[in-house]
């Protein structure tokens, strides 16, 4: 039982079971339309952009429509100014070759013209190179009698130049002008390679004998003599002997002509306490140098025991080279102590230099500190001469008038 108020519902009444019934479907059906129209508006809203793309698409197969009609419209304008154009270009065509036609027959024409032309040009031409070619021909001929008579000339100064070798064999066949030779060979070089009051030429001993060159090197090793020696006859029977007897003699005369050579220079030119411990010995030939030192070594040997060392042209100017740098070292020693008192007075210009520097840095220093001083004074004046121009004099006396005055009083 249900009691609404003063009313009672039995639930057990089939008719109040109907009503409510009746009542709950009404509910149901009243519920079920709202939420219908709820659905009904959420497919109105979703369908609007649907509706609106299909006025667009509408709208898009009406202009496609109307484009159609132009490009059939345009398709017709094209056709008729393709033909008109096709009609201009063939007349035009017509005109060009026309035009081609003529041009073609005018170019044929002129070249035909250019052709005369060109070959009158290349026979004059072809006259002119043969007659110049005879010209050239004609001075050929005379340059080669001229070269003719030039090697005719060189001929003559060959035989000339063969006369002078036979010459300088026949100087060389002689000992003194061979020494001579050697001497004038030494002089050239010893003057390429060292200063001239360095050496003395054919300078006499104090034993009298004469030396081809003496070189002034310092203590030690002091002065080194050169002479210049060739033994020439005995390297040219070596150089002309056939068979073993004749190299034999040949070398043995070789041997007796070095020998003596450095005998003699290591017993005249080495003077104990007036030149050095050693001489050189100048072979003015390349060829008889190397032909010591490959085949007879014991020479050598003998000359480095006697202090006499043998010494071809490139070695003797090696040899100077090495002297000069000697006595170049030696003046250098001998101007040290110039060298060292002028290094003296420079120092002492420095620290004088120095000291002065100083003084003047202290000038400076003092300068700028009285500078800012006195701009320091003159920014103080400028602050009182500003001050004294703004007094306001009434204030001024009103700020320094006393709080009371004290009478004077009168003398009784």
């Amino acid at each position: 039982m249900i009691q609404f108020g003063d009313s009672v519902l039995n639930l057990g009444d089939p008719m109040v079971l109907v009503a409510i019934v009746a009542f709950g479907v009404l509910v149901l059906v009243v519920v079920m339309l709202i939420m219908v129209l709820k659905r009904a508006g959420e497919a109105a809203r979703m369908t609007a952009p649907m509706v609106q793309q299909m006025n667009v698409l509408g709208q898009t197969v009406r202009g496609l429509s109307d484009g159609q009609q132009q490009l059939a419209g345009g398709l017709t304008h094209v056709s008729e100014a393709q033909t008109n154009t096709q009609t201009q270009m063939m007349q035009a065509m017509e005109q060009r070759l026309a035009a081609v036609q003529h041009q073609l027959q005018e170019n044929l024409h002129a070249n035909a013209m250019k052709s005369a032309r060109s070959l009158a040009e290349m026979q004059e031409k072809m006259n002119e190179t043969l007659q110049g070619s005879a010209v050239k021909t004609t001075q050929s001929l005379t340059q080669l009698q001229e070269r003719l008579q030039t090697i005719d000339k060189a001929q003559a100064n060959i035989e000339k130049l063969s006369g002078n070798v036979l010459s300088l064999q026949d100087i060389l066949s002689n000992k003194q002008t061979r020494g001579a030779f050697g001497e004038i060979q030494l002089n050239d070089i010893v003057s390429k390679a060292l200063p001239r009051d360095s050496y003395t030429l054919q300078a006499t001993l104090s034993n009298g004998k004469r030396a081809d060159c003496l070189i002034h090197l310092p203590n030690p090793p002091g002065p080194i003599v050169i002479d210049s020696k060739f033994p020439l006859e005995a390297y040219e029977a070596l150089r002309r002997a056939d068979t073993q007897w004749e190299v034999t003699e040949a070398a043995k005369m070789l041997r007796t002509s070095v020998k003596k050579h450095i005998s003699d220079i290591s017993s005249k030119y080495l003077i104990e306490g007036e030149t050095a411990d050693g001489a050189l010995m100048f072979l003015p030939s390349e060829a008889v140098y190397a032909e010591l030192h490959a085949n007879f070594p014991e020479l050598v040997r003998e000359g480095f025991d006697k202090r006499v060392w043998i010494v071809s042209p490139t070695t003797c100017m090696a040899t100077l080279n090495t002297m000069r740098a000697i006595l170049k070292d030696a003046r250098m020693r001998e101007q040290a102590g110039a060298i060292r008192k002028e290094l003296s007075l420079l120092h002492a210009d420095v620290e004088r230099l120095g000291t002065r520097v100083g003084n003047l840095d202290r000038h400076f220093g003092q300068a700028a500190k009285d500078i800012e001083d006195i701009k320091i004074s003159a920014e103080k004046a400028g602050k009182r001469a500003n001050r004294l121009d703004n007094f306001d004099f009434e204030e001024l006396a009103a700020d320094t008038a006393p709080a009371s005055v004290v009478p004077l009083s009168s003398d009784k």
